[in-house]
Formats: structure tokens, sequence, C-alpha cells
């Protein structure tokens, strides 16, 4: 599970769009096109973040491991692609639209300094809420490790209550990794199609490279590469490439197809997501318990989550001719879904270490069942938590940071 990208939706270059760059629509138009909020991501960010949080459970429960329907909850950490896809959307936006437009490209010391306000103040604070109510001689070195986002590239950091930061740690070096990506693809193109084109087929073979590197690492036993950015880089290049192509197909670029007919149709691309999660869920994408996966299962693992969650964001993020979302995806933008994704990176952060203490509170040990009676006083803990932190603690440190840069 990772931290939710949280760039700015609104993105300010384009109102020097003026249909040179292949528009056919007008410059009033594309300006409202691409200039849209895609509220139906927060939604969905709240259901990465509640995935997780059920599959973490289900783990302690021993439920994946010994319940029928076990095996679908052991995939629910297939919301940290719904995560990484998403973030891969929001944050190369900026460049793709710079690029297809003429606008500057984004800031590169405005773009690092919000990231890292984003996600570094809450989750030194986990880490040493975590440091100081389970520390059992784990050495400094390892809490610096994970302060820093980079315990992923030891073997045996892992802390109790702070399992789920590798996912953070991911998402870390994406973020230090997607200028260097975008100025390599931006520069090898002459012209907007030709941009688009490229930029397509050179992410769509990210995709399929990464559960290569999956496989090789697995076969090969390295203890910590299979948790290094280039297992989860395919992930963030959906989001790349679904931006490059949402884009295109707002400025005239790119012709509407059948792409956009599949959108239309939420419920049926979020039906074939559960089917992709129900087919990973069998022996084919692993083992459902502790048991390390062969080569050849954790590299289906790994696509099929990119699969899932190039389903489930497609319909949130191609609009419909008249610029609104389907009806299904747009309740996902209502105000409870947005809600729910301000707070979903709180979710993430705390949602372990406050497992932990409950579990002792409701009788839980580890392995002996009783998922409800876990997962509920986790969730009504865990919420409560996530909200106060973002209106007290990231939502002023963002504003701050905002008002600080500004007058730099």
């Amino acid at each position: 599970m990772t931290a939710p990208a949280r760039e700015p939706d609104t993105v300010g270059a384009p109102d020097s769009a003026d249909g040179s760059a292949g528009a056919s629509t007008s410059a009033y138009g594309t300006r409202a096109l691409l200039r849209r909020r895609f509220s139906p991501l927060d939604g969905l960010r709240a259901v990465g973040a509640l995935m997780v949080v059920i599959t973490h459970v289900s783990a302690h429960t021993a439920t994946s491991f010994t319940e029928p329907f076990g095996g679908l909850l052991a995939r629910f950490d297939a919301g940290v692609a719904l995560f990484f896809v998403i973030s891969g959307f929001l944050l190369y936006r900026p460049y793709a639209v710079a690029r297809l437009t003429g606008a500057p490209v984004p800031d590169l010391r405005g773009y690092l300094w919000r990231r890292a306000l984003r996600i570094l103040p809450v989750l030194w604070l986990a880490v040493a809420a975590v440091w100081v109510l389970f520390d059992h001689g784990t050495p400094t070195g390892v809490y610096l490790r994970h302060m820093l986002l980079i315990h992923i590239y030891w073997p045996d950091s892992w802390v109790l209550g702070l399992t789920q930061m590798w996912s953070l740690a991911v998402e870390g070096a994406f973020y230090v990794a997607l200028p260097l990506l975008a100025w390599l693809l931006v520069r090898t193109a002459r012209d907007p199609l030709s941009f688009v084109r490229r930029s397509l087929v050179a992410l769509g073979l990210l995709v399929v490279l990464s559960p290569v590197w999956v496989g090789v690492v697995t076969a090969l036993g390295h203890a910590t590469a299979p948790q290094w950015l280039p297992a989860y880089l395919g992930w963030f290049a959906i989001g790349m490439a679904l931006v490059t192509w949402q884009q295109a197909r707002c400025l005239g670029i790119l012709p509407t197809g059948r792409i956009d007919f599949l959108a239309r149709h939420p419920g049926t691309l979020w039906l074939c997501a559960l089917a992709v999660l129900v087919i990973a869920s069998t022996p084919i994408a692993g083992s459902r318990g502790l048991e390390a996966a062969v080569p050849g299962e954790a590299a289906f693992k790994n696509l099929a989550y990119a699969v899932f969650a190039l389903l489930m964001v497609l319909p949130c993020v191609a609009a419909l001719r008249d610029g609104e979302d389907a009806p299904a995806a747009r309740a996902l933008g209502g105000r409870v879904g947005r809600w729910f994704g301000d707070i979903s990176y709180g979710i993430f952060a705390y949602h372990l270490l406050i497992l932990e203490l409950v579990g002792p509170v409701v009788g839980h040990e580890n392995f002996t069942g009783g998922f409800w009676r876990l997962l509920v006083p986790t969730l009504v803990v865990t919420i409560p938590v996530a909200a106060l932190s973002y209106r007290w603690i990231e939502r002023p440190i963002m504003e701050w940071g905002r008002t600080v840069y500004g007058r730099r």
C-alpha cells in the first residue's frame, strides 16, 4: 500500500493552448477539458486504502489461509497497484500537458518540495509512534531507514507496525525518477502526435518489463530486489499512458475509439477487474499464505494486478463526450468519496499501528480467526485518526508549504 498522489488536479499550463497542438475543439473547450478535476480518483483512493486494510486483517487472522473466500482477500493487496496507477496519472499529467500544448514544464524544485511535504511528516509521525510503542531492541538505523524511505534496500529491515511502508519507499523512488522519465519521453518526439505514439509504446514496454524483472530477481533469490522500483514501474507506466491518451484525446490529437466505448461502462470494467482478482486468487499467482512464490507465479501476479488497476482506473479518467464522468464513476467522486480520498494516506500510514494496538484490547491472537472482530474496531479507530491527521497535520503543512515556496 502506498500514499496517494495529491498533485493538484487543476493544471494552469493549458491556459496557453490555442489549438496549435492539433486540437479540434475550441480553445475554451480545450482548457475546460484539460483543467477538469478527476474526482472519481478520490473515491478510488479510498477503495485502495480499504482493500489494503482488509488484506492485512485477513492475514493477521489467518482468514487468507483458511477460509474459502480467503484467497480473494489475500489478493486485496492489489490496492497498491491502484495507488501506483493513480500516482502515475496525476504526477505525469503536467509533463504530458506541457508537451502537448507547448506550455512550460513543471518546476522541479516545487514538485519535489510538494512531494516531500505530502508524505514525510505523516511517515515520520508513524515511525516515531511505532518506535515508542513497540520497540523491542530494533537498531536505531532501521527506523532511520524507514524515515528516509530506503529500508527496502536492506534485508531484515521490517518492523512491526511499519511493514506496509515498503510501498511508500517505492513511491518515493518513483517521485525521484519521474522527472527523468518525463524528460526521456518528451525529448524523443518532434511533434505532439509522435510524442503520444512513442510514449504509449515505451510505457507499454515498461508494463511488460516489470513482470520480467520480478520473475528474474525471484529466480535469483534476491532478498530485496522484488521491492525495488523496477518491479512496479509498469504500474506507474499504466497511469502515465492513461493520462497521455486522455489528454491527447481531449485535444483532438487522437480520435475517440473502442477505449472510449469501454470507458462508458464502468460496471462492466469493474466486474472484469474483480474477475482478474478471482483468477489471481488461485495458485496460478502463488500461495495465499506465507510461502515464497516461484518466478512464474510472481510475474503473473504482478501482471494481473496491473490489469486489475487499469480496469479500475480507466472509467474514472475517461470523461464522456459532454465532459462528464459515467454515473457509476461519478459516484466515487462525491462528497463522501472525496473525503475518504483525502484521509486515505492516513489510513495507510496508521492502520497497522492501530491494528497492533486494537488486537490485545479485543482479545485477538494472530492466526486464530476473528476477521470481523479485528476489522471493525481497526477501522473504527483508524478512520477518525486519519481524519484528524489530515485536518490538523497534513493539510496545514501543505498549505504552509505552498505559502513558503510562493514567497521564495
